[in-house]
């Protein structure tokens, strides 16, 4: 799974508010996802399958 780190809401670095994208190859469960937000830390996490 790769992870991306965002500043959202701006077009400006280091600025908004962090977000991460996860890249995922196969489905997760919302257990998965869940604890996957949580170790990330950020309020916005998204999860995008390829």
């Amino acid at each position: 799974m790769k992870t991306y780190f965002v500043d959202a809401f701006t077009n400006q670095k280091f600025k908004g508010n962090p977000a991460a994208v996860c890249i995922v190859e196969g489905d997760l469960g919302s257990t998965d996802m869940q604890s996957i937000a949580t170790e990330i830390g950020f309020s916005e996490t998204a999860f995008i399958k390829k």
